[in-house]
């Protein structure tokens, strides 16, 4: 078994033993050295976003000080949900390696997929209000900011 592989089974293992969240480990590595570590701890926090890919990159960013995982690898335990994969994507990881599948998350409970069909309606032009409503307001006020930024010297695009 691939030995950063074997690390993120370890962790969602050991999730199975605490209750801290779901059966979901990952870890991060850059030039061969493990740089962050993560499990499930959506239950132990009651934080929703601490699924094991964002709490392994958060630990890792924190290590480097930096918000840019670029030439990182990411190692998990399931296919990232699609949170997981926009955190991936922010933190410019560029490759994944995942065990376990969307449909194997599926059969034990989680719903990925509710994600990514609301996601997929919302870019066929159907937008499903008992899900969510997205609604916009007042863009005459709040892009005065963005046209700040548009002008900004010191800005950082992240």
């Amino acid at each position: 078994m691939n030995e950063y592989m074997k690390v993120a089974k370890e962790l969602a293992n050991d999730n199975l033993k605490t209750n801290a969240g779901g059966p979901f480990g990952a870890c991060i590595v850059k030039n061969g050295n493990i740089i962050g570590k993560g499990s499930n701890n959506v239950l132990k926090t009651n934080d929703p976003t601490a699924h094991a890919e964002v709490t392994a990159i958060r630990e890792a960013c924190k290590n480097i000080n930096s918000y840019n995982l670029s030439g990182c690898e990411l190692y998990t335990s399931c296919y990232p949900c699609p949170m997981c994969l926009s955190a991936i994507i922010w933190s410019n990881i560029k490759t994944v390696y995942y065990g376990n599948t969307k449909k194997d998350a599926a059969e034990i409970g989680f719903r990925d997929d509710y994600i990514y069909d609301f996601i997929e309606n919302l870019n066929n032009g159907n937008q499903n209000d008992e899900i969510l409503k997205l609604n916009q307001i007042d863009r005459d006020e709040t892009i005065e900011e963005f046209e700040k930024f548009k002008n900004k010297e010191d800005k950082i695009i992240y």
